[in-house]
């Protein structure tokens, strides 16, 4: 009865258990299995150094060998093998590093901005606005939020510019007195 241990990943496999392997998966004198195990681990480490993760390394060595076994008869025939393994674990890395860097990017522009509410000023402007008659509401607001000048709110309500004067006049006159009783209000 013959003991034999756990291969491990970073040898190679015992003799006897190559004499029983297919020869089909050898070309041209090199072996898939003799490749993988003599340097999965090293190209392991080194994506390990370049992703900065050793679980995802080994997954992505795992895939690029599983792409060079799909290939064995083109492959095996390069000069160097391992160099296409390692460019193709290399490639799959970087593409996984763009598809995470989209995947944020998507991620933030989607995010619900959590924005402060408006403050006890903004509510009493609000409030106050509310309360004005439609046209000294609209001069006010076009006058002070909008910037434009008398001119150009009496020509896009077409009125004088008299009319639109006394609007933000009385409009004015009405906020003072409408945000003073709110201010007094408060500190009661």
């Amino acid at each position: 009865m013959m003991v034999t241990g756990e291969p491990r990943l970073d040898e190679p496999p015992p003799e006897g258990a190559a004499g029983r392997r297919d020869r089909r998966e050898r070309t041209d004198g090199v072996d898939f299995d003799e490749l993988y195990h003599a340097h999965f681990r090293s190209l392991t480490l080194q994506l390990a150094a370049y992703c900065g993760d050793l679980s995802q390394a080994q997954d992505l060595v795992q895939e690029a060998f599983c792409r060079a076994f799909a290939r064995w008869s083109r492959v095996s025939r390069y000069d160097d093998p391992v160099a296409w393994v390692r460019r193709v674990a290399w490639n799959l890395a970087t593409s996984r590093w763009r598809r995470l860097r989209t995947a944020q990017t998507w991620l933030s522009r989607q995010r619900e901005e959590h924005v402060p509410g408006p403050g006890p000023d903004r509510v009493a402007l609000s409030a106050a606005l509310a309360l004005l008659p439609a046209p000294q509401r609209r001069a006010v607001v076009l006058h002070y939020l909008a910037d434009l000048s008398v001119n150009q709110i009496a020509q896009q309500e077409d009125v004088p510019e008299g009319t639109v004067k006394s609007w933000l006049h009385r409009g004015r006159a009405a906020l003072a007195a409408q945000l003073a009783t709110n201010e007094v209000n408060d500190h009661d």
